[in-house]
């Protein structure tokens, strides 16, 4: 199907009376045609007030854009439930697609005009905390914006779905409980290089050059490209090389092109007024592509007497950093003289700056100390700088030929720095309140509740035993790391296939409504710059709004299922994240008899995944109580707390892809991508890996014969021969879903692993995935692929040891079906108890 016959109502009385399916071929193939609709010009439905109703609105490009608001519903009522939203969205796309209105059975008609809007949406109070994981008898530090006075009280969240569960919380009593006045706290986002200031930065006299690759040049305001002292080079906001001097400037006819690299320098001579620009394309085009350019002039500037400089940004009349430029810059250089005309003739000849360094005041080498902020100056003067909101480090430069991808082999090719207008490591708030957690507070997850104008702000945190100690037996390791990656995630929004892979309709609730409407907030690994580049860092130093309860059921609310199924079962715990286990390796996890993941462990770094296989070698005991864990490699920064990094590198599901040559991480050097591509498959974790995903519907498991085997049998006492496991959950409605994993000797399963049970009744959303093709073809969905199954694993491990994987995100959601009395809650209870008693496993 190519096009949409406007005569097949049929088609659509059917979506309209089962909008998430399950849908026939015919339906299924007119709807691939409606979801490839770019992103950027894409209708969909928003709520702009959680549990509000949902309206009609069109996309106008990524975050920071204004959305196009229809009116709600056409009567000013809007859409009462998700499935009448993804009605809607589906006749207004029929009606683009046929150019003919969908009205059936009388309903009115869609509006077909709306208003632009950027202020749907508000949050009087945000906050985040210095650190996620905090010892008992330590401190812990809030940093607050907050519109006015605000209320402080403190809670242990025992389950922070709120939609479905209820939320649950146990009020806790501090000594700094009370009324807070609210102050207004601002983000600077932005990365830029900073240098202390030095009178030799103001020389009347001067050079500007660098290598640069733009990747906005035709955006339409200044960027400046690096200056200061009232001159800069920048581009001008149609894509033209500028020289600014005070109130004047110098500028090209010819724009720059996008993504090429250019050397671009400029000067001024202080006793005869000339100023010049040049650029010079790396890559040359016949006469009418070709965009080497050059001007000359007479400015009548005064005397420059600033001593500031910066790199990738200006300065404000503040002084604070403004006119971000987007795109990499290589070998910047200061000279404290103008280039003559024969120099200049040859850096458009030779693409090549002068070898003549008289006058020299800086040659800045981004290749050096790459996992640092420090930026060295390898000219006479020693003008080191830092880098600010943390530029992406280790990109190939100017000079990059392919020879190698490893940055610490040939550094001298990887002297770029990518700068981005919405990077944004640490808000630097102040701070408002610390709290120093009282040592009968048990080890659990917590919030500092802030309540102003009517509105909460819960900012989660776990409280652990000091280090090298246990409260209980059991360990629930929360995926830190992960929560990390999904921070303030914008691709609900901004992904083109992501409606094909979720097979619905985007729908934006209030807060990644308001996270699109505040790009300050930063972004996800999940996400694309405002350039197009991916993001390679994610902070956790500012306030992340999808990680709070009662959001979306993904990571950190998800998790709470968890944790309130344990509360419910009497089960003891404590609580650690994989930020701890990152610090203090398989130390963290020794004390503990056993030590369990939580519903989506994604993103672990190679200390973690040691200290997992060496807890394991030592006799502990490991479940695996997620789906898709252990696949994306991450690295922490050796130097600067609560930031991880990423590269989406060689295959895997993902967002975006690192370009060639810029697989490696920045941060520790280590080849970034996914962890089975360096010999460390999730299979060899915990015996499963991901092996599907979709976002439809769940199913149960059925067991498998080797769920007789008598070393396995303590896992399903009280489970009958033939009794369905899981046909029931919160996510999706079973306990396999979302995202699952199969067994696979070739890729880590130990060969006397027992495959307890399995499920395998999936729909067409589910698909293969594709890091495991070696050619396409059709045969990849849940109804055509044996591939497409959830494994239920259990094995011994040495020293009496033993690991058992549920291998699937949904499983979680189904633990507290029927008040927590149900085969999923008897056999995950049934493996912890085996699981936390001493008895060795033979």
């Amino acid at each position: 199907m190519d096009r949409i016959d406007p005569s097949r109502l049929d088609l659509a009385r059917e979506f309209r009376d089962a909008p998430f399916g399950p849908h026939g071929q015919e339906l299924q193939k007119l709807l691939k045609l409606l979801r490839w609709e770019t992103f950027d010009d894409r209708i969909v439905a928003i709520q702009p007030q959680r549990n509000g109703p949902w309206q009609l609105a069109r996309n106008t490009g990524r975050k920071g854009s204004p959305l196009e608001v229809f009116e709600a519903g056409g009567e000013g009522e809007g859409f009462a439930t998700l499935g009448e939203a993804q009605w809607a969205i589906f006749r207004a796309r029929w009606e683009r697609h046929t150019g003919q209105p969908l009205c059936l059975d009388g309903e009115a008609p869609l509006p077909t005009a709306g208003t632009l809007r950027r202020d749907l949406t508000s949050h009087p109070v945000l906050g985040y905390s210095d650190t996620f994981s905090v010892e008992t008898g330590r401190s812990i530090a809030f940093m607050v914006s907050a519109e006015g006075p605000y209320d402080l009280s403190f809670e242990k969240l025992i389950c922070g779905d709120a939609a479905n569960i209820g939320l649950k919380t146990v009020s806790m009593t501090s000594d700094i409980d009370g009324r807070y006045p609210g102050r207004r706290q601002e983000i600077a986002c932005g990365s830029y290089v900073s240098f202390p200031e030095d009178p030799v930065f103001g020389s009347a006299s001067f050079t500007i050059s660098a290598y640069i690759w733009p990747t906005t040049p035709m955006l339409d305001r200044m960027q400046v490209i690096m200056g200061g002292g009232g001159r800069s080079l920048i581009l001008d906001g149609t894509g033209r090389l500028s020289l600014q001097i005070g109130s004047e400037s110098l500028s090209l006819d010819t724009p720059l092109l996008e993504r090429h690299w250019y050397l671009v320098a400029a000067g001024y001579d202080a006793e005869t007024g000339e100023a010049w620009v040049v650029q010079r394309p790396l890559t040359r085009y016949a006469a009418r592509g070709d965009t080497a350019d050059r001007a000359v002039g007479r400015l009548t500037a005064s005397s420059p007497v600033g001593r500031d400089f910066r790199i990738a940004a200006g300065f404000d009349a503040r002084g604070e950093a403004c006119a971000f430029y987007n795109g990499k810059i290589d070998s910047p250089r200061l000279l404290a003289r103008s280039l003559s005309e024969e120099e200049r003739d040859g850096v458009l000849r030779d693409a090549r700056l002068p070898s003549d360094e008289r006058d020299l005041v800086a040659a800045w080498d981004f290749s050096r100390e790459m996992s640092s902020p420090r930026i060295v100056d390898a000219g006479p003067r020693g003008l080191h700088g830092e880098t600010v909101n943390l530029p992406t480090r280790a990109m190939k430069g100017w000079n990059w030929d392919g020879g190698d991808y490893n940055w610490t082999h040939r550094p001298d090719q990887y002297g770029a720095i990518h700068f981005h207008d919405d990077d944004l490591y640490d808000c630097g708030w102040e701070t408002d309140f610390e709290l120093t957690v009282p040592k009968d507070w048990p080890s659990g997850l917590y919030c500092a509740r802030l309540s102003c104008d009517g509105v909460e702000e819960r900012i989660p945190f776990v409280v652990r035993p000091p280090s090298g100690t246990a409260t209980a037996p059991l360990a629930l390791i929360l995926p830190s790391a992960s929560y990390w990656a999904y921070s303030n995630t914008h691709h609900h929004l901004e992904w083109t296939e992501g409606e094909n892979i979720r097979a619905v309709f985007t729908t934006v609730d209030s807060t990644t409504l308001y996270l699109h409407e505040h790009p300050e907030l930063g972004c996800s690994l999940y996400d694309h710059h405002s350039d197009g580049s991916g993001v390679c860092y994610s902070s956790r130093l500012r306030p992340i709004l999808n990680m709070r309860p009662g959001e979306r059921l993904w990571q950190l609310p998800a998790d709470t299922h968890i944790i309130d199924w344990l509360e419910a079962r009497g089960i003891a715990y404590d609580v650690v994240t994989e930020d701890d286990l990152e610090r203090e390796g398989e130390a963290l996890l020794r004390p503990y008899r056993c030590v369990m993941t939580g519903s989506h462990p994604e993103y672990p770094s190679k200390r973690m995944l040691d200290a997992f296989e060496a807890y394991q070698a030592g006799g502990g005991r490991f479940v695996y109580l997620g789906g898709n864990g252990f696949y994306w490699r991450t690295s922490y920064h050796p130097e600067l707390p609560g930031v991880i990094e990423m590269r989406r590198a060689e295959d895997g599901i993902r967002t975006w892809a690192a370009e060639g040559g810029e697989y490696y991480h920045s941060f520790t050097g280590e080849l970034g991508g996914m962890w089975r591509r360096m010999g460390r498959a999730p299979q060899s974790v915990a015996g499963t890996g991901m092996s599907a995903q979709g976002f439809d519907f769940s199913t149960h498991f059925d067991r498998m014969p080797d769920s007789r085997d008598p070393r396995v049998a303590f896992a399903f006492e009280g489970i009958g021969e033939d009794e369905r496991i899981g046909d029931f959950g919160l996510i999706g409605g079973g306990a396999a879903g979302w995202e699952v994993d199969r067994a696979d000797a070739a890729l880590g399963t130990p060969p006397h692993a027992l495959v307890v049970a399995r499920a395998t009744d999936f729909s067409a959303a589910y698909h293969w995935m594709k890091e495991e093709l070696t050619h396409t073809h059709s045969a990849i969905t849940g109804e055509t692929c044996p591939m497409v199954r959830c494994d239920m694993v259990f094995y011994e491990t040495p020293n009496g040891g033993a690991v058992f994987a549920t291998s699937s995100i949904a499983w979680a959601g189904a633990l507290s079906h029927a008040n927590y009395e149900n085969n999923v809650s008897r056999l995950t209870e049934n493996v912890l108890r085996r699981f936390t008693d001493p008895t060795p496993f033979e």
